[in-house]
């Protein structure tokens, strides 16, 4: 049978471009025991895709050259030598850019059998995926928010920062969101129900973003969900709290490599703030917790998302480029079947 992937053709320098990337069609190997063949209907385009690009120091190996490119799939058994897997089964795993995937099952977390009676299939890539999961570990184990505090969210309107939201204001907190643009602005506030949403695009970097963070915030800022880095944590820092909780997520300022200055750090100091890091797949004890709640906000209705999908693997480079530059809006998704 024949299997459509995308690989890494090569590293880019600075920027990335559709270059770096190559569409090659392949034969699938015959499945040996334990292994299950996975028809993947989604493909998940993430920002920490970039990082695995590169070949400098990160948390996570980089991708190789001429392999697969790394990514969450939904889709479907259509054939197993697994006696836990059948035909038909909906599976999520990490099957990366590519139609088909040969799985080996007996690998701890390597497929998870999910149910789409209530959930659709590709909030599994995102709501009820990882990005939910992120969301849900940052919020409740580095911010630990109270009732009644304020929690702001860097790209608020994303898979990862609406979940925050969401989850923020479902603890009683409120909520102010900063996104690009006043369509993700307006989704935040009218249909995430965020208290306030700033857009940069509008407001800058500087000095009008810092006063309209002070309206919005106006008891200041108690914790923040990064993902941006740079200039916007510059802004939220200068208005957190005595004993605020900063999560870093991501910085997707700096992916292409130049460092992130920050201009105030003595504020770290000042207001006592606590500042984490966090990887999501470090944290696989907590995702049978996080998915429970979100799973359950999601089947009724209290957590809500939205998704860009583009059509076909051929399409995904151009997806993936976009998402690093914002132009997605919600959840990026690649559509294979």
């Amino acid at each position: 049978m024949n299997n459509q992937r995308i690989v890494l053709a090569s590293r880019p320098t600075g920027e990335p471009s559709a270059a770096n990337f190559r569409l090659e069609a392949v034969d699938l190997p015959a499945l040996q025991d334990q292994q299950v063949l996975v028809r993947h209907h989604y493909l998940s385009l993430d920002p920490y895709m970039r990082g695995r690009m590169n070949d400098g120091k990160s948390y996570a190996q980089p991708q190789p050259l001429d392999a697969v490119m790394i990514g969450g799939t939904v889709g479907e058994v259509v054939e197993s030598r697994h006696p836990g897997y059948a035909p038909g089964d909906k599976v999520v795993g990490m099957g990366g850019w590519q139609q088909y995937a040969v799985v080996d099952a007996a690998q701890p977390g390597a497929l998870r059998k999910v149910d789409t009676t209530h959930i659709p299939l590709a909030a599994y890539l995102g709501a009820v995926g990882m990005p939910g999961v992120t969301a849900w570990v940052g919020l409740t184990q580095i911010i630990v928010p109270k009732e009644g505090e304020t929690v702001v969210v860097s790209a608020a309107s994303g898979a990862v920062g609406s979940a925050v939201g969401q989850l923020a204001k479902a603890r009683g907190c409120r909520v102010v969101g900063i996104a690009g643009g006043p369509d993700k602005c307006a989704y935040t506030t009218d249909e995430l129900g965020f208290d306030a949403c700033l857009d940069y695009k509008a407001l800058g970097h500087g000095k009008e973003l810092s006063l309209a963070l002070k309206a919005a915030a106006p008891n200041g800022v108690d914790g923040y969900f990064e993902n941006v880095g740079g200039a916007i944590l510059d802004v939220v820092m200068a208005r957190m709290n005595a004993f605020g909780r900063i999560a870093f997520c991501g910085m997707i300022s700096g992916y292409n490599g130049e460092p992130i200055p920050m201009a105030n750090p003595s504020l770290i100091l000042v207001s006592r703030l606590k500042l984490q890091g966090f990887i999501v797949s470090e944290h696989m004890a907590l995702w049978p917790q996080a998915l429970k709640e979100l799973g359950t906000m999601v089947a009724t209705g209290k957590l809500k998302y939205r998704e860009s999908i583009a059509d076909g693997l051929a399409a995904a480079p151009e997806a993936f480029l976009g998402l690093l530059k914002g132009r997605n809006f919600g959840k990026q998704l690649v559509k294979l079947a």
